[in-house]
């Protein structure tokens, strides 16, 4: 067994990297683990000098895989030149309906300590904080086991494998808030306070982060996949995808689909119309039912209609088509979704999760949530479709993608994105709403609506 495994069926979909143990008897182990080449990278890297192993991110150009984009390596090279270094790993996974950290925590925790310890190495990190969201109660005991289980085995702590190199990893759960997934909201949290997103400038990680001092706040997908690169070389990662989308990705797929699951795929080398209906993928919509619409890149991205289905799945392509790859969740809705309550819903989440800093953000979402609650309630106007987007344009001047920055972070300017997405693609389903004063769609086809879960 390698630390690769080829996907059964069609090859064009490409190698496993991350979730090539899925599936093991208890992956999570550390017998497991070793057996399946781990530990090797990390101590290939431990052989070479952290400037080599910075040098090997930045061959293998890792895109972050939480949702910016950012390349990996680059963002390694931007720490202020002080002492001490902090690594924090963001799990705090909570974009409804991406559950692919979550799964990468559970099935491989050792995976994840071990991209976590190589990048400690690479930057000089006196200390590792493994930040997981509260609610991952089985992630959590998996991952203080794998981690218990590093330190006895001398891949964590003082002179790991005979060295030299010594760091410290704490876990540390999240309290399920999720603000805290924008890395400046995170360090708060982290730091005991509550979970506040600091301005950029002058407080981003790199210069000023935990505890003042420079720190690195890196994803667990992003990280899981340097064990892999450390093993193979760059090299053999960059070969994967395409443009600046290389190596796989991982696609948490949810809603309409026979098969829904998290996909690990080589980036730009598959369309969402495969994504969605290949049928060793996503399998296609139940009933046969025809697709709506779907989000690419979790409920914080503009939504795609059928005309997009051939698109491929490269963080560029899809910028350049007006939404973003972000977390990696596609969610598919069929021809029974009322669009009216799939807005309502994104919207609710995003007023509630609001941490109510910025007047656009705390105030917007709170008008918006209250007129699309009045619409799906049947007592809606037709001019709320007009002062919906009034409000949009003043969280984000011209309702443009990507979003123009008025507030701390980007939950405010997310907000936007769903409401315009169906104005403008469903705006004759929302004048059905209005006019009748009640959902248009039969309640039979609705109990199946992920809108409606």
């Amino acid at each position: 067994m390698t630390d690769v495994a080829q996907r059964p069926g069609d090859p064009k979909l490409g190698p496993h990297i991350v979730t090539s143990r899925f599936g093991l008897e208890r992956s999570w182990s550390l017998d497991a683990y070793l057996a399946t080449g781990g530990y090797e990278g990390l101590r290939k890297a431990l052989a070479m000098t952290p400037e080599q192993v910075h040098e090997e991110t930045l061959g293998s150009s890792i895109l972050g895989r939480g949702g910016a984009g950012f390349d990996a390596g680059r963002k390694w090279g931007m720490l202020r030149k002080a002492s001490p270094v902090y690594l924090v790993v963001n799990g705090d996974e909570s974009e409804p309906a991406t559950f692919k950290d979550h799964a990468l925590i559970e099935s491989d925790p050792h995976q994840l300590i071990e991209g976590a310890l190589i990048c400690a190495y690479a930057i000089g990190a006196a200390q590792v904080f493994l930040f997981v969201r509260g609610e991952m109660a089985l992630g959590l005991e998996r991952l203080q086991s794998a981690l218990n289980e590093a330190y006895d085995h001398g891949a964590v702590g003082a002179d790991i494998f005979g060295s030299g190199f010594s760091v410290d990893v704490v876990v540390h759960p999240g309290a399920g808030a999720y603000i805290c997934g924008e890395e400046t909201a995170l360090l708060e949290s982290l730091e005991g306070k509550r979970g506040y997103p600091r301005i950029k400038p002058p407080y981003y990680p790199a210069a000023i982060g935990l505890y003042g001092a420079p720190t690195v706040v890196n994803n667990v997908e992003t990280l899981s996949n340097l064990p892999f690169v450390m093993r193979h070389g760059h090299d053999a990662f960059f070969a994967l995808g395409d443009g600046r989308s290389r190596g796989t990705k991982m696609l948490a797929l949810s809603g309409h689909v026979r098969r829904p699951g998290n996909y690990e795929l080589e980036f730009a080398k598959v369309s969402f119309r495969e994504l969605i209906f290949d049928q060793a993928l996503g399998g296609g919509i139940p009933g046969d039912r025809k697709l709506k619409a779907f989000i690419p890149g979790g409920v914080s991205a503009p939504w795609f209609g059928p005309d997009h289905l051939d698109l491929s799945l490269a963080n560029e392509k899809i910028a350049e088509a007006g939404s973003m790859a972000g977390s990696g969740a596609v969610t598919v809705m069929d021809e029974a979704t009322c669009m009216v309550r799939a807005v309502w819903r994104i919207t609710r989440f995003f007023h509630r999760e609001s941490c109510g800093q910025c007047t656009p953000c705390r105030e917007g979402s709170g008008w918006i949530e209250k007129i699309m609650r009045r619409i799906e309630d049947g007592q809606g106007r037709e001019s709320d479709l007009d002062l919906l987007m009034d409000v949009c344009d003043n969280i984000v001047p011209g309702v443009s993608w990507p979003p123009a920055q008025t507030t701390i972070c980007v939950l405010g300017p997310s907000i936007p994105s769903s409401v315009a997405s169906g104005i403008r693609m469903f705006r004759d389903e929302f004048l059905d709403h209005i006019r009748q004063g009640h959902c248009p769609f039969p309640p039979d086809r609705l109990q199946e609506s992920p809108a409606y879960a």
